[in-house]
Parts: C-alpha cells; sequence; structure tokens
C-alpha cells in the first residue's frame, strides 16, 4: 500500500469535502500521525491541503507537478495504460527506459514520465526539445498481440487517441499529420514515436512515446522550429495543467489500445481519416535519397498511407519524412 497514493485518492474522492483523518487512519490501518506525517510530505511538494482538528483534511489545490501517486489517484482504474506509473526527474529518454523495462519482462501498461529528457528523440534520429517541467514527456510500453507489418496500428491509434485529449482538455481541434504529429493552427504540438522488439511473426513488446508541447513559450523553442511548432500554451494564451492534461491521455490512449486488442482498427482508421490533414494533399514524401511526388489518397489496410505519383502509379508508403506541397514548406 502506498499512503500518497490512498491519501490522495481519498482527497480527491471527497471533493470540497473533508476527509477524517481517523477514518483515514482507520481505512488504511496505519496511526494518525503517519497520515499526519504524510500530508506533510505532500505540502513540501506543493500541495495546499487544508488541515482542521475537528473536520479532517481537504486538498484546495495541487502543483503543476507529475507525482506517479497522484496521477494515479486522477487516473482510477484502467484496462492496461497507467496501472502503473513512473516518473524520474530527468533521463535521456523515456523510450530508452521504456525498452529497458520490456526487455527486463515488465508486465504492459507501465508509464515512464520524466520532467526533463537530455537526449530525446523523434522520428528519423531528430533531437525532441524536452526542457523542464514544460512539456509531457512519456512512454507507454505494450505487448500488442499484433505482427510487426501492423506496428503503424499503434501510431495511429496513438494519434487519434491523442487528439481526443487535447481536444477535450482544451478546446482546440487538433489535425493529424501523417505518420505522428498532432497539429495546432498547422503548427507541431505534439509527435509520437514508436519502436518495437519483434520476432519474425510477432512483436515481443512495444514503446510507443509522446512528446507533447504544452507549456513552452515561443523563445524556448529552437530557432528553426519557431515556424513550424508551437505549444498549447502559445495557441491559448494561457498555462494548461500537465497532470490533469496527462491524466486525460492516459485514458484515451487505453481505450484505443482496447481497439486494437478487439480487433477494432477499421474504426480507429475511420476517425484517423476524419482530422487527417495530410489526406487529399498534395506531397513529397523522402525517403532516404528517394523522393515520391502525389496526392495522398487514403489510409492502406496495414496503416501505410497510399499515394497517387504523378505517373498515375498508387504507391503504399510506410515511412519518410513527409512535406505538404500546399504548405509551402515541412510541417
Amino acid at each position: 500500500m502506498n499512503l500518497d497514493f490512498e491519501i490522495l485518492r481519498a482527497l480527491r474522492a471527497a471533493g470540497e469535502g473533508p476527509v477524517s483523518g481517523a477514518d483515514l487512519s482507520q481505512r488504511l490501518g496505519v496511526s494518525r500521525a503517519a497520515i499526519w506525517a504524510r500530508v506533510r510530505e505532500l505540502r513540501s511538494f506543493g500541495y495546499e491541503i487544508e488541515a482542521s482538528p475537528h473536520r479532517g483534511y481537504r486538498l484546495l489545490s495541487a502543483p503543476d507537478l507529475l507525482h506517479a501517486d497522484d496521477l494515479l489517484a486522477r487516473l482510477g482504474a484502467t484496462r492496461v495504460v497507467g496501472r502503473d506509473i513512473r516518473v524520474f526527474e530527468e533521463t535521456t529518454s523515456t523510450n530508452d527506459l521504456a525498452d529497458r523495462f520490456g526487455r527486463d519482462g515488465a508486465r504492459e501498461g507501465v508509464v515512464i514520465f520524466s520532467e526533463s529528457q537530455t537526449r530525446g528523440r523523434g522520428r528519423l534520429g531528430r533531437r525532441w526539445l524536452s526542457p523542464p517541467r514544460k512539456g509531457l514527456w512519456f512512454s507507454v510500453l505494450l505487448r500488442p498481440p499484433l505482427r510487426p507489418q501492423n506496428t503503424t496500428w499503434l501510431t495511429l491509434a496513438s494519434a487519434v487517441a491523442l487528439r481526443r485529449a487535447l481536444e477535450a482538455e482544451t478546446g482546440l481541434n487538433p489535425q493529424i499529420k501523417w505518420p505522428n504529429d498532432i497539429l495546432v493552427n498547422g503548427l507541431k504540438v505534439a509527435g509520437i514515436l514508436t519502436e518495437i522488439s519483434a520476432e519474425l511473426d510477432r512483436i515481443k513488446y512495444a514503446v510507443v512515446g509522446i512528446g507533447v508541447d504544452v507549456n513552452l513559450n515561443a523563445g524556448e523553442f529552437q530557432p528553426d522550429l519557431r515556424k513550424t511548432a508551437t505549444s498549447l500554451k502559445l495557441a491559448l494564451g494561457h498555462p494548461v495543467s500537465r497532470p490533469e492534461l496527462a491524466v486525460a491521455i492516459l485514458r484515451e490512449l487505453d481505450a484505443d489500445y482496447q481497439r486494437l486488442a478487439e480487433g477494432r482498427f477499421d474504426s480507429v482508421a475511420e476517425e484517423w481519416e476524419r482530422h487527417c490533414v495530410t489526406l487529399g494533399q498534395q506531397v513529397v514524401i523522402r525517403i532516404g535519397d528517394r523522393e515520391i511526388h502525389g496526392r495522398a489518397e487514403s489510409l492502406g489496410e496495414e496503416g501505410a498511407l497510399l499515394v497517387r505519383t504523378e505517373h498515375g502509379r498508387l504507391e503504399r508508403v510506410v515511412g519518410g519524412d513527409v512535406t505538404l506541397e500546399s504548405a509551402g514548406g515541412r510541417a
């Protein structure tokens, strides 16, 4: 039993009402002094907890802090994603940690957050800027019943889940750019990096890494990204609660992972297509030294992008660097 988790869960369940110290003590099987010691520790983290000798404890406010016990208390029960949450102050990359957990046999659903990354990465080896306490940088370990050629399904399901959570929490209208970017007002606000360990006919484990630029200011982006990237704070004009957003994203990821587990990729693909800005556009796709020019027409059965080339041939594209020609540059 983790006392911080149990205390925070009880305080959140009570809403604006108080929770008796005596009731907590009896329910958790510890002394009232032990409860008080943990409350003081939570206060040191920035939780504003009112304590009254006669009424008990009441949670008044929480910090913009990723605290594993509080995220679990907010999240409640999930089928897979988020049933185990770890938070680190700094890592090289959350994907690296999740990969290690996968090799060590950890069960699926563990989520690893880091307040900052020193070597965060995106697709094609690009560096992902991860300043401390400005965004959500995390990875989910999964063991999906999928073949390696269906790996793109995980990325697409994660994209629709992420888009839905961002819309619900901010009121913005995020859109998806194939294969792994989330855009707000045409600018990138989040990205997904899916990596797998696989045998010939099955995925042993997958790591879905997600980065969301939540409260970055314009000057905190690298100069070469300032015309193509944004944050939720910049789009809204005010900061966003990272813990609340994190919990919303995990709930949606869990729901869409369940859709895949139940064989309902078609419903995921339909939702993806409704919100994808790539389809119907003239695109240039760079795969190594090769370029494909054409019109992005639809999504293939395994999550590939189907592109009608300038020569009329239908190309199946599973990866690459996509430029929307109508946008006049790479997004």
